[in-house]
């Protein structure tokens, strides 16, 4: 019953459509116009490809991420690694582990398989808990409605580093800890997707494609499945786009603080907690992970606008606008110099 809505935005330029048959040509279209998107896809990608290839690219450097290597260490000073720039050598391509002497770029390439993986799962715990609840919400009866918008309050409101601070510290050391502080971070900040998928719902609900659903006998879930999910994913991708930058900062923030990921799995907040004393004697061991999550927070948070853009049926129209006033205003321009 979905039908193709066509979007008209200011006069002289054409409808824009949403969602139908050519509406992934048109998102891709639209992404591959924003250089900085596409860049920013790129950096992630590459990280991406380093972290599900980290076992073949630290077999072909001849090491891992748990060995040490004492000889490697100049105990007289105190653990700092024996050679120039942190023992870069052939052997080790970005140098050791102050004290331990463990490879460096193996534990940065896991470490990004942990950040990586721990922000994504996370991120797809927050979109199906965030989701379910928000239609749920809209779609029940008025006293559904205030019972789970109510819920969905108290979990916005939870502070997320204090709550998980004392449940990951009550856990069981053998559990795994990835997986725990995926489960963590995943079932305590889905609340602001929910909100902003109910809202879109009760938008939605309204529509005449969805009152003909209805009348025609379908069921909520039914017409939540066939009608509202189609019509709910841009803004849902859109969210859960920038909610994975935010996540690889609560998981780093969280294994600094020392309740995360615990050794010998390699993080990159893990790593910085260890790095904040060698930052004169071996600043390399501080700047790689810290550099490795700024570029790959900044990327995911570029390649997130990127994609609300591309989605938004309006961006096409408002930029062939804005496009328009800038020629009309330097031919202005030239006229007046002309005269």
């Amino acid at each position: 019953m979905s039908e193709t809505l066509l979007v008209a935005e200011a006069p002289g330029t054409d409808p824009v459509s949403v969602p139908g048959a050519s509406g992934s040509r048109q998102f891709w279209r639209r992404l591959r116009a924003q250089r900085a998107a596409l860049a920013a896809a790129v950096v992630v990608a590459l990280l991406v490809l380093v972290a599900l290839a980290a076992p073949l690219l630290t077999a072909v450097e001849g090491q891992d991420p748990t060995t040490y290597h004492p000889s490697l260490i100049d105990s007289a000073r105190g653990g700092v690694p024996v050679g120039p720039l942190g023992g870069i050598d052939g052997d080790h391509w970005l140098g050791v582990e102050p004290q331990t002497g463990r490879d460096l770029f193996a534990r940065l390439a896991y470490g990004a398989r942990v950040s990586l993986g721990v922000a994504l799962a996370a991120t797809v715990v927050q979109v199906v808990i965030g989701v379910t609840m928000g239609i749920a919400s809209a779609l029940g009866n008025r006293w559904v409605d205030q019972l789970l918008s109510r819920i969905t309050d108290i979990f916005v409101a939870l502070p997320l580093m204090i709550m998980s601070l004392a449940l990951l510290a009550i856990v069981p050391a053998s559990f795994p800890r990835p997986v725990l502080v995926t489960l963590v971070i995943g079932l305590l900040s889905w609340g602001n997707i929910a909100k902003v998928v109910r809202a879109q719902t009760l938008t939605l609900k309204e529509l005449d494609y969805v009152s003909a659903a209805r009348l025609s006998g379908w069921g909520d879930w039914r017409i939540a499945r066939r009608e509202l999910l189609p019509g709910l994913a841009a803004p849902v991708i859109t969210y859960a786009a920038l909610l994975v930058p935010q996540n690889i900062t609560v998981e780093a923030a969280l294994s600094f603080l020392g309740v995360g990921v615990k050794p010998p799995t390699p993080s990159w907040g893990q790593m910085l907690t260890a790095a904040d004393v060698w930052y004169q004697a071996a600043p390399q061991y501080l700047l790689l992970p810290a550099g490795l999550l700024f570029t790959t927070v900044l990327a995911l948070t570029v390649l997130g606008d990127g994609v609300r853009t591309a989605l938004d049926p309006r961006a096409a129209s408002r930029l062939r606008v804005g496009t328009g006033r800038r020629r009309e205003h330097k031919a202005d321009v030239a006229q007046g110099g002309a005269a």
